[in-house]
């Protein structure tokens, strides 16, 4: 086991509370709606969207706190933001101000998604690089699992105040998170390149490898690097233009899924079905685990199947689950069915989408504008998150009595996938960087 795992451990909670703060307002959406007597319109902006509007300007600005800064400093600040948000949203006295620290959350979120994979990545060895960079998306879904579980465990704790404790009870996990980040060190290259500091940069590694002469080769190679991977190239050009449409379609067709959601409205996806309130919320929960359990098996497979036949793979359990859904409302099948083809829904979303998009698009980009890039795919998921969420409480409405035609439409979108992953998706696996850059840009 390297050294520098405590330290990975370290950055990957801040997944963990990424996952956790995503998905535990599904718990608090209807007593709020009630509370606050919210419009459609209101309730998706300002309570169930407002986060995911944080988590779009996080997303794209979270590679300059990371550069300016350093990595670990950013990642503490992400802990002071998760913790700002547990507590002010959790006693909010009216709907402007729990959107406000819902936002703050959502800044947390988005930084988080750049800044930790970067810190990982930059804190490991070749050698370990791929399986320790798995961390941070098992901790991001164990997160939500553990939301899941939590409001389920919440529901009568203390009636109309439920969810406040549900929303409030993540300043735990983002206290110990923020105390843990003083203890673990910024990463080399931050530190010879952007801090010029090589005794630093030289500690780290010396800690990272058991060989001195090793730590100190690895220094010499950081500092030999090409320049061009701190570079001030425009990231939109006509050179990029084929990595950019590459990165805009998997990070579109991930929201176009409707992931987001089924995660952020399962509760009440639920009830629609024919459970009960605390039913909803308990097989919210078996949406975690299934979640688990599925990107588990995806990140085994990663590297044996390939991205490309994962996200094959998991369209093809997209359409046939989403199909089942909308079918399943229309002709008003049983609660428990429906909830059978969510649950297939969620396991094709894990072991395909799930697993590939993070890993696929920081592939794709060269190392001169790869932080840019990975800012660039974020900021596409969490806006079409942010769209969906913020559209769903009216469309909700709409079909209140018959949702079918939404799931239709998510199924839809997933043969566009379908045909994404077959014709235009190149396969990334067992190639160098290097090569998958001659590839792209070749073609």
């Amino acid at each position: 086991m390297p050294k520098s795992f405590k330290w990975i451990l370290v950055a990957a909670l801040s997944g963990f509370l990424f996952g956790f703060d995503t998905v535990v307002i599904s718990g608090a959406n209807l007593p709020i709606k009630e509370l606050w007597s919210t419009s459609p319109f209101f309730h998706g902006f300002f309570i169930m969207s407002m986060a995911l509007w944080g988590t779009v300007l996080g997303a794209l600005f979270g590679a300059y706190p990371s550069n300016k800064f350093g990595r670990r400093k950013t990642l503490s600040w992400i802990g002071v933001f998760f913790l700002i948000s547990a507590l002010g949203s959790a006693l909010a006295k009216d709907p402007y101000t729990f959107s406000f620290f819902r936002f703050i959350g959502g800044l947390a979120v988005g930084v988080s998604s750049i800044a930790a994979p970067i810190y990982i990545s930059e804190i490991s060895t070749s050698k370990n690089r791929g399986s320790l960079g798995t961390l941070f998306q098992l901790s991001l879904v164990f997160g939500m699992l553990i939301a899941y579980l939590s409001n389920y465990l919440l529901t009568g704790f203390q009636g109309v105040s439920d969810w406040r404790w549900m929303l409030g009870i993540e300043a735990l996990p983002a206290l110990m998170y923020l105390i843990l980040t003083f203890f673990i060190p910024d990463t080399p290259r931050w530190q010879t390149l952007f801090e010029k500091n090589d005794n630093a940069a030289l500690k780290t590694l010396k800690q990272i490898y058991d060989n001195d002469q090793q730590a100190e080769n690895v220094l010499n190679q950081i500092k030999s690097a090409d320049s061009n991977s701190f570079s001030n190239e425009k990231l939109i050009n006509k050179t990029n233009s084929k990595i950019i449409i590459l990165a805009f379609l998997i990070s579109f067709f991930n929201q176009l899924s409707g992931i987001n959601f089924i995660l952020y409205y399962a509760p009440e996806i639920l009830e629609m079905a024919g459970f009960g309130t605390r039913a909803s919320l308990f097989n919210s929960v078996l949406i975690g685990v299934i979640m688990i359990i599925f990107t588990f098996l995806g990140l085994l497979l990663i590297d044996r199947l390939g991205r490309r036949q994962l996200l094959i793979l998991g369209s093809l359990g997209y359409i046939i689950s989403l199909i089942g859904v909308s079918m399943s409302f229309y002709f008003q099948s049983s609660p428990e069915w429906i909830a059978f083809n969510i649950f297939a829904f969620i396991a094709s979303h894990s072991v395909g989408q799930g697993a590939v998009i993070w890993v696929f698009i920081s592939e794709i980009f060269p190392n001169r504008i790869r932080a840019k890039g990975q800012s660039f795919g974020a900021g596409v998921h969490w806006v079409f998150a942010a769209i969906i969420t913020l559209l769903a409480p009216a469309v909700i409405a709409i079909y209140q009595t018959n949702p079918w035609p939404i799931f239709s439409f998510f199924a839809a979108m997933m043969v566009l996938q379908l045909v994404f992953s077959i014709f235009i998706m190149p396969e990334t696996k067992g190639k160098s960087l290097e090569e998958i850059n001659s590839i792209i840009y070749k073609n």
